[in-house]
């Protein structure tokens, strides 16, 4: 009896074990964020979504011989395609792809690519055609088709789309399977690409200069800011200033002429005179900047609204120096108005970059930023830099350009706030909200990768001497500024 007693109590005790252990696996299970609550489970990470759209306004290729262009996306390969901007040419914007007997392919490829959309019809007139899409995802070695050949007979765009449910890398081909000797031609406009993750390429064109050791070219003439109704509001939610003024910079030129306050009406900085760059530069971004409404203008220009006596760096400044004009605010993250993007390219909004830390490391964060919008985040960015020495494409170690006017920065740095979007931004912040901090060396060996540059917004605060978040609590300052982020 007594065994049989034991056993039967070995068999229940186990049984009750079992269904202890599986209960911790139930769907039902409540999870919790690390920060309290119920059981141990933690929140799995959010997945962050992507779109990106080439909408093939900013190449030339006028010919259709085959050649390489480069994109907004990255480089394509155009055989028997140009970019037309003719009245026949059907097209959203400025130009679009005129494709006769030939394809159109990435040289580049794109991470997590899950869906595909494609505008496209028939030039003019012409007869009906046939084209196909294909992805490849060895590189652009072999390709295969995705979905059924696309009879052209639309004499408007027609938006279509494709599911490609990539898990790794992938690029693709557009490719018009009418004979060689087919006069009928297609245009192709506005690929977007919609994924998750990061998508491992940069949008935009890089701000590189023309070398101009003669000093022949004319600088653009200078201007101001037309701030429309898309700008952010003066104050409040969404305004560019909203966690306070980092250096406490002033409208006086006389006392604050290096923390010159300067509200561009699409961003705010802190302009510094004397060394003719932005000390810092503050904006608000979500996905209502970035619109696609204005193209790239790339019309760099010196800020007619500078006090008297001050220095006004040129478009041609830069020229020769082996750095680019790098944005503080970018390019991209205002497309929502020509007055918009406009405003990026004044002189005042760039300092002497190193192209590698400029067109690849900090392209990158740039289009990590905008990525967090898509997926109905949004952002206070606040970039700057600081120190002098920077090394550029012609090597060595440079302190200033354009005849000892213009600085050139040792320490490009940029924080960043992330929110769901919402209301009552300021008393949204909490201990647990996400800050990004990164702080790169100003050279042209850098690591393309960001994330190898996370630090806190302490060591910026302790490098520049700003308070970044003032307009905070300080027990939240002390919270988030002392944390380091993942990078993911």
């Amino acid at each position: 009896m007594k065994i049989k007693n034991l056993l039967f109590i070995v068999a229940i005790s186990l049984f009750a074990f079992s269904c202890k252990k599986d209960n911790k696996n139930d769907a039902s299970t409540t999870p919790t964020n690390g920060n309290g609550g119920t059981g141990g489970a933690t929140t799995p990470p959010t997945v962050i979504n992507y779109s990106i759209t080439e909408n093939f306004d900013t190449g030339t290729k006028t010919g259709y011989a085959i050649a390489n262009v480069t994109l907004s996306t990255g480089s394509w390969s155009f055989d028997n395609a140009l970019l037309g901007n003719l009245a026949a040419d059907l097209k959203n914007g400025a130009q679009s792809v005129r494709m006769k007997s030939g394809a159109i392919s990435m040289n580049f490829d794109i991470n997590g690519l899950k869906t595909l959309y494609i505008k496209h019809g028939k030039y003019g007139t012409d007869a009906t055609s046939t084209w196909q899409l294909l992805k490849s995802t060895d590189g652009g070695t072999t390709y295969t088709q995705v979905g059924s050949d696309i009879s052209e007979t639309n004499t408007t765009l027609k938006l279509d789309s494709f599911q490609i449910a990539a898990t790794g890398k992938v690029r693709i081909q557009i490719k018009d399977t009418n004979p060689s000797t087919s006069t009928a031609r297609i245009n192709i406009d506005d690929i977007v690409f919609k994924g998750t993750g990061d998508p491992g390429i940069t949008v935009g064109v890089p701000d590189t200069n023309p070398v101009d050791t003669a000093g022949t070219t004319t600088p653009a003439a200078s201007r101001g800011v037309t701030v429309g109704t898309d700008a952010p509001p003066a104050t409040g939610d969404n305004s560019d200033l909203l966690f306070g003024n980092p250096s406490g910079a002033t409208t006086s030129a006389v006392t604050s002429a290096d923390n010159y306050l300067i509200d561009q009406g699409y961003y705010v900085e802190s302009y510094n005179n004397t060394k003719a760059e932005p000390n810092w530069v503050s904006w608000h971004l979500d996905n209502s900047n970035t619109t696609n409404q204005s193209a790239r203008l790339n019309n760099f220009a010196a800020f007619s609204g500078l006090p008297t006596g001050f220095y006004a760096v040129q478009s041609t400044s830069y020229s020769g120096s082996g750095f680019d004009r790098g944005h503080n605010c970018p390019s991209a993250d205002r497309t929502s108005s020509t007055n918009a993007n406009s405003a990026t390219f004044l002189m005042t909004n760039m300092i002497p970059q190193a192209p590698q830390n400029n067109q690849q490391t900090w392209a990158n964060l740039e289009n990590y930023l905008r990525t967090l919008t898509d997926a109905n985040y949004e952002v206070y960015i606040i970039m700057g830099s600081y120190g002098s020495g920077g090394s550029g494409s012609q090597g060595g170690t440079t302190t200033s350009i354009n005849g000892g006017k213009v600085n050139v920065p040792s320490n490009v740095w940029k924080v960043a706030i992330v929110l769901p979007k919402g209301d009552g931004d300021l008393s949204r912040v909490t201990s647990s909200t996400r800050v990004i901090a990164v702080n790169t060396p100003n050279i042209n060996t850098i690591n393309s990768d960001w994330t190898k540059y996370i630090v806190t917004v302490r060591d910026i605060e302790k490098a520049t001497g700003y308070n970044l978040f003032s307009a905070l609590p300080q027990s939240v300052q002390d919270a988030i500024e002392t944390k380091t982020d993942s990078g993911s």
